[in-house]
This record gives structure tokens, C-alpha cells and sequence, in this order.
């Protein structure tokens, strides 16, 4: 049975950089504040083995007004593991948290493929899509605690 454990950022690269960096150096996997203390990172493991992760920043977006925002970003399952649930139970992960934290709203840029997965979390889309470099398509969605 899969077990989340809390992890330093540099435990995240096993998983985003084949996923949500394929072909990029690890650099690429290094996130602006992954290291605050304000930052967590998650991993999801099986028999010791890392298999996804998912890292929640402290951040305020524009489009909302709560106080205590909180930002999911790198969130990744390898893609062997992918449609077994792993992905839904960090994102159940990241709630808990942030509701730890007194948080009122989780939002997060979604990549175009992903917004499926998230609406079946109850996130929701708000505002046009835009394009994030050579990542592609994304767009914001949101869900209030």
C-alpha cells in the first residue's frame, strides 16, 4: 500500500524531471521558493520507491481574495503509475495540509491534459488559458476550503 511522506525539494527531481521536464536538465526541476519554509513537498512511495510528488507553496494569485492561499505546483505521478489513483490521493494530501495551515484556497496552473483529472477533484477553471514556454497550454484552476 502506498504510503505520503513529507520530503525535501531535491526528492521531487526523481519524478518531475521524467515527467514534467522529459529531455531537460535537472536545473529545469528547481521551482522559485521550492526551499522556504512556508514550501512542503510530498512524495508517494511503495516499498521505499518513489513513484510521485506534489509541492504546496504559500502564494496569493490575483484572482482570488482569501488570505491564506496556497499553490500546488510539480505535481507528477511517473508515468508507469499514472491511472492508479496515486495522483488523487497527493492532491487529498495537499488538502489536508493546507487545511492544517488555515488555508482557504488551493490553486495551481493546470496543464491542458491535466484539467480533466482536477475537475474530477472539484477544482474549477478560471479565466483564459495561456501558454507557459515550452510547456504548452495551461490554465488556472481553483477550489475554496
Amino acid at each position: 500500500m502506498p504510503t505520503i511522506k513529507q520530503i525535501p525539494s531535491q526528492a521531487t527531481f526523481a519524478v518531475r524531471q521524467p515527467v514534467l521536464r522529459p529531455g531537460k536538465s535537472t536545473d529545469t526541476c528547481i521551482f522559485d521558493g521550492d526551499d522556504l519554509p512556508t514550501t512542503n513537498h510530498f512524495g508517494i512511495y511503495e516499498n521505499e520507491q518513489i513513484l510521485g510528488v506534489i509541492s504546496i507553496f504559500q502564494a496569493n494569485h490575483e484572482f482570488f481574495n482569501e488570505e491564506r492561499q496556497y499553490q500546488i505546483r510539480g505535481m507528477a505521478v511517473l508515468e508507469n503509475q499514472q491511472k492508479k489513483g496515486l495522483g488523487d490521493q497527493l492532491v487529498q494530501a495537499a488538502e489536508q495540509y493546507v487545511c492544517q495551515q488555515n488555508g482557504k484556497k488551493i490553486w495551481f496552473n493546470a496543464r491542458e491534459i491535466a484539467v480533466g483529472f482536477y475537475n474530477k477533484m472539484g477544482y474549477t477553471v478560471i479565466g483564459e488559458p495561456f501558454n507557459i514556454g515550452d510547456i504548452g497550454t495551461h490554465f488556472v484552476m481553483h477550489k475554496t476550503l
